[in-house]
């Protein structure tokens, strides 16, 4: 997809890898000026020097004392800004767990990010995109924000806001120029989803072959096809879209994701790793 972005300025968090990074080189390629901003620094360096008249920015989304600094930044260098892609989230790997058994300090840590970053760095941006009449806000939520999955509840909390708040966000915004919209992603290939489903080291490597054949396609997603989804909602020509969560996903036969764990026994119950793909269930034995 092509479309003309010059003369703007985008700024993705969490742009150093994965879906963030495609989004971000997606809106390069197509003569945005962007700035990468990522916890990892290096990474962010390394992707914006692809690009001619890219930037790389450290930005913690979740220090509230950091981002408005940093927002203030983008602006002083580049004089303006026209499109926020709200991106950088965090899910737990150890975690996998009933809430009840949920550890309070994870759940913070997820929402601190997934959702309270995604309110400071829009808090911080507002003012810029209003000052200058409008602009674009694309905030990175989930499917599973939409329809629950077990084992992740603080990932599926957060998700579930970021969905809301943009919605919400649309409602404030929209009438002043400012368009609100979110790309809810489903199984996605990145280096989270290899190391929990599509490595061959995946902690729930098993389970991969169940989660595919429930998509039409056999495959993940990958995140350059996300990025078409981002810059379908970041040009020009998309000027009547506002309060959209734009599911990117290719279906799931049975309407919802595949039950992927059971119960081994009353005596595991206590054990974080007590869930098992069916096929080795018949084989495990209690510790």
């Amino acid at each position: 997809m092509q479309i003309d972005l010059r003369g703007k300025v985008a700024l993705v968090t969490g742009a150093g890898r994965g879906i963030g990074r495609a989004i971000a080189d997606a809106l390069a390629d197509n003569q945005a000026r962007v700035v990468y901003s990522d916890m990892d620094l290096d990474a962010a360096r390394a992707a914006a020097a692809r690009h001619t008249g890219s930037h790389a920015l450290h930005l913690d989304v979740s220090d509230p004392d950091q981002v408005p600094l940093r927002v203030a930044e983008v602006h002083q260098d580049l004089g303006r800004l026209d499109i926020l892609v709200n991106n950088a989230g965090i899910n737990t790997l150890h975690h996998r767990v009933n809430v009840d058994q949920f550890p309070l300090d994870e759940w913070e840590r997820i929402l601190k990010v997934d959702l309270t970053g995604l309110f400071l760095v829009s808090k911080a941006s507002v003012p810029l995109l209003l000052a200058q009449g409008g602009g674009r806000i694309i905030n990175i939520a989930s499917v599973v924000g939409l329809v629950p999955l077990r084992l992740q509840s603080a990932f599926v909390a957060a998700k579930a806001g970021v969905v809301n708040l943009t919605r919400a966000m649309a409602l404030e915004l929209g009438p002043q120029g400012v368009l609100v919209n979110a790309i809810a992603p489903g199984s996605i290939l990145t280096e989270g989803t290899r190391q929990l489903f599509y490595g061959e080291d995946g902690k729930f490597r098993d389970f991969a072959t169940t989660l595919l054949a429930h998509i039409p396609l056999g495959r993940p997603g990958t995140p350059e096809e996300v990025a078409q989804a981002a810059l379908f909602l970041a040009a020009p020509e998309s000027s009547y879209v506002n309060g959209h969560i734009r599911t990117q996903k290719a279906h799931h036969r049975s309407g919802d994701y595949p039950k992927p764990f059971n119960f081994c026994s009353a005596k595991c119950n206590k054990n974080t790793d007590r869930y098992f793909p069916p096929a080795k269930l018949a084989n495990h034995i209690c510790n």
